[in-house]
């Protein structure tokens, strides 16, 4: 299948220019000139457009971005609020990075277009604490932008006004979820909400609220300025996996990286021809295709899966933040496990019963069998308490820890068992 070439591709097309992220270099790449097209247009045939380019979040969950936006109350009365999700935590995803550090201005543009569609006037960056440099450079620019006159009263002499505010996380991972974000955001501990009400209706201080992904919102300026219906023809097959898609390649492959490529590509041609295939000629053992919350694939799913929603749904997976992680044969699958199990208990915010409790025992399960210290009713066990832990709790934290679980042992099992029947250690300190 043809790769997705440098000119047409929509994120990624200009990342490698010298200086991109100052603003005077952005500009002459066309940089807020979709803005200018947007604050001529109506908040409403923005909000139609985005829904024609069949865009979906890609933060990990994959909703459509426009439909998202529509759902919004507009004559609620109350301040409405965008707020950008830039706690990007999930293991084995740096796209979101990539684009903050090389791209500010992109994702500026792209939340200026999209309050202007939602009719928000205050936004906000949620971005990773651990994102010092990448703080520091969208700060920057932000300065830089109002300077310009794209943020602040007014904006290009319309009589749209947006204030952009960045606000730095304190690195806790739950707060990359929705509501734990805005709970966060409120100076509250950052611990998810109930839902109803979603944030739409009411979220930050009570407020209409919209919360989307920074490659989201960075994808907006390219709909505005070519059309939905053009970024609807990327994409392969599927009508409901449109446009491009960024993917953090890691794992035992020989270029590791961010690329981007249209929805639909087969899995395998993107490892050979992006990755340059796996290091020193090993062969496959797994493939974790969406961060380290996702269940994997076998090789001969491998074979055959194709990346979007649909297709990895097909194999018992997501395609989840795009975290696309290579495992070789010779790499302990348990070892692997021992440690997402090990983040995902610490990392529970513990106001769920079966998530705070389940996590803790998951992770002590998994350290016993993977440092030779299991027997088979461990496995049951270790089944039985992830099961336990799915479509519990407030938030998707406890799914996230069990899946990968209940998928390694679905997929795997002989590894599992002659792990303890031989009764191997992955080696070093067991925590359990």
């Amino acid at each position: 299948m043809k790769l997705l070439s440098k000119e047409r591709q929509i994120l990624l097309k200009a990342i490698d220019t010298p200086n991109l992220k100052e603003i005077s270099v952005y500009e002459s790449t066309g940089g807020y000139t979709a803005l200018k097209k947007a604050l001529g247009m109506a908040p409403d045939a923005l909000i139609d457009e985005v829904k024609k380019s069949g865009l979906r979040g890609r933060g990990g969950a994959g909703f459509p971005t426009g439909m998202k936006w529509s759902f919004v109350p507009f004559n609620a009365g109350k301040p409405i609020f965008l707020l950008c999700n830039a706690d990007e935590s999930e293991p084995g995803c740096f796209k979101d990075r990539l684009l903050m550090e090389k791209n500010p201005h992109l994702l500026i543009e792209g939340i200026a277009i999209s309050s202007f569609a939602v009719r928000s006037h205050k936004s906000y960056i949620y971005i990773r604490g651990e994102y010092a440099k990448a703080a520091r450079i969208l700060q920057k620019a932000i300065d830089e932008a109002y300077q310009k006159g794209y943020l602040g009263k007014k904006i290009l002499g319309s009589s749209h006004d947006l204030e952009l505010v960045l606000h730095r996380g304190a690195g806790a991972y739950i707060c990359g979820e929705e509501t734990g974000l805005i709970s966060s955001l409120e100076g509250k501990k950052g611990q998810p909400k109930l839902k109803p009400p979603f944030p739409a209706v009411s979220g930050f201080l009570g407020n209409p609220t919209v919360v989307n992904n920074v490659e989201s919102l960075a994808t907006v300026p390219w709909i505005v300025q070519h059309g939905g219906a053009e970024y609807a023809k990327y994409g392969y097959g599927n009508e409901k996996s449109r446009g491009t898609r960024l993917f953090c390649l890691s794992g035992w492959v020989n270029k590791p990286g961010v690329y981007e490529e249209e929805l639909g590509f087969p899995l395998k041609d993107f490892i050979e021809h992006y990755g340059g295939g796996l290091k020193e000629g090993a062969k496959l053992k797994a493939i974790i295709p969406g961060g380290s919350s996702t269940p994997p694939l076998t090789p001969d799913e491998y074979e055959k899966a194709l990346l979007d929603y649909e297709s990895m749904a097909s194999f018992g997976t997501f395609l989840g933040a795009g975290g696309i992680i290579v495992i070789p044969d010779h790499y302990p699958l348990l070892k692997i496990l021992d440690r997402i199990t090990e983040f995902y208990w610490d990392e529970s915010c513990g106001q769920c019963t079966p998530c705070r409790e389940g996590t803790g025992w998951l992770y002590k399960m998994m350290s016993g069998i993977a440092h030779g210290n299991g027997n088979l009713q461990d496995l049951e066990d270790l089944e039985k308490t992830a099961k336990s832990m799915m479509g519990t709790t407030i938030c998707a934290l406890s799914d996230a820890a069990a899946m990968p679980v209940l998928g390694f042992m679905k997929k795997f099992p002989d590894e599992f068992k002659d792990h303890i029947h031989q009764k191997r250690s992955i080696g070093g300190d067991s925590h359990s």
